[in-house]
């Protein structure tokens, strides 16, 4: 029988022709192999040698693969994957790493070895694919940096907590951080926290066994289970009562629990995503929430700011929840007059995105003549105090009243007829009457 050394030419050429990423360095990070496709993955120039793992910014995949210490040659369930977004020479590229510690069978030396897979063109493809629900449009530096935070983050397996007030967006961050993750695959799990009964919480989310209590017929799972190998989504995680924390604890730490009327410990794989519209470091203090369930939740903490506080991004989202609302079937010949628009401005939004989504179907609704006036607007934002509705001219009006009236219009609808008309709740018709009987210029 021919010996090992005689089959690693030939192995070597098996390797260098495969489209997958192959590294192998020692227990520092040190590159002693590469094959050429390692290179092009990463945008190396050709036949660039790596000279270490941490070169390349994969430096700490020797720390993660230490937990996948193995024997041989054999990849088994020791081994790691992760994905990175890599920028080299053209286009970012997300690669996938599939790495872990072997050792040879003669000189017991471990080694490091990297398997790389090019996951671009179906991140590329998820992104078209994806694009109207991940779609989050924003020009705001702190809104910009939650989603670079976001694209960090997605791929590992990080506990993340979303917080902010209610309506500015926690529940489909979680979803996108869940689509751009490994696991987009698997299930997302939601679970308003706040609209489950306290005596249901806890078989909600664990399940619980036939005759576990009254009404129990039969083996139902919860929640944890739904979610095993994806992510459970708990929102408003602060409404979970004191004494069920130590239990979701133990499952979020462990990720092992018991359904309620059995002593059967469950295993599952999954990540958790919570969301709250308090402030749980304050709870922590006040003894209301515990504080190593905190700080397992908290791994990755992202404040989300309220609408109010990024005025910038009120007159792209009115456009998008408009393109949305088309989508649906309403008029796409429909106008906002400048006073509407004023008006939405000056308003604080305290129901965030959400109740704006509402605002935009309402003024549709209640357009006249395919425009928006102020009148069109739900009545909470038309009466906010400090904002001044601008209504119909009536026709008795004195005559020097009626002129001022119409030239103020004019004058901050830049000239405009069409948009003064819509400022003063009359048509363009109208308005030119009026102005040729009292002899306003314009």
């Amino acid at each position: 029988m021919q010996g090992l050394n005689d089959f690693y030419p030939l192995l070597e050429a098996i390797v260098s022709f495969m489209d997958e990423g192959v590294i192998i360095a020692d227990e520092k990070g040190e590159v002693l192999y590469q094959n050429p496709a390692a290179g092009e993955m990463l945008g190396l120039a050709s036949n660039t040698p790596i000279q270490s793992l941490e070169s390349i910014g994969i430096g700490d995949l020797g720390t993660i693969s230490e937990a996948g210490k193995t024997t041989g040659y054999k990849l088994d369930d020791g081994f790691v994957r992760l994905e990175r977004r890599v920028n080299g020479e053209g286009p970012p590229r997300h690669l996938e790493f599939h790495t872990g510690v072997i050792q040879t069978p003669r000189s017991k030396k471990r080694l490091r070895l990297v398997i790389t897979h090019d996951r671009t063109d179906t991140r590329n493809l998820e992104a078209v694919l994806n694009r109207r629900s991940d779609e989050l449009v924003t020009n705001d530096p702190r809104m910009l940096d939650i989603l670079t935070k976001i694209d960090q983050v997605s791929a590992s397996n990080a506990f993340v907590l979303l917080q902010g007030e209610s309506g500015t967006g926690k529940t489909h961050l979680g979803r996108i951080i869940h689509r751009k993750s490994l696991r987009a695959n698997g299930p997302f799990v939601e679970v308003n926290c706040a609209a489950i009964p306290e005596p249901l919480i806890e078989s909600e989310l664990f399940g619980h066994v036939k005759g576990a209590f009254t009404g129990a017929t039969q083996d139902r799972q919860g929640r944890f289970q739904a979610a095993d190998k994806g992510t459970l989504f708990l929102d408003e995680v602060g409404e979970i009562p004191l004494h069920l924390q130590a239990k979701l604890l133990r499952a979020v730490q462990d990720q092992e629990f018991e359904m309620v009327g059995s002593d059967k410990p469950i295993r599952v794989d999954v990540r958790i995503i919570s969301a709250s519209n308090k402030n749980l470091k304050e709870m922590v203090d006040a003894n209301e929430f515990r504080s190593d369930l905190f700080y397992r939740l908290a791994v990755i903490p992202l404040l989300i700011p309220a609408l109010r506080n990024r005025p910038g991004d009120i007159p792209l989202m009115l456009k998008k929840f408009c393109s949305n609302l088309m989508e649906r079937g309403y008029s796409e010949e429909i106008e906002c007059s400048p006073g509407a628009m004023r008006l939405m401005m000056d308003y604080p939004w305290p129901g965030n995105v959400r109740e704006m989504e509402n605002a935009v179907e309402h003024a549709m609704v209640c357009a006249v003549n395919n425009v928006v006036l102020p009148e069109s607007l739900p009545q909470d934002i038309r009466e906010y105090p400090g904002t001044v509705v601008a209504q119909p001219i009536p026709a008795n009006l004195p005559d020097q009243r009626q002129s001022r009236e119409i030239e103020e219009a004019l004058k901050e609808a830049g000239g405009n007829r069409s948009q003064a008309a819509r400022l003063l709740g009359i048509d363009r018709t109208t308005l030119w009457r009026r102005m040729q009987r009292l002899g306003v210029a314009g």
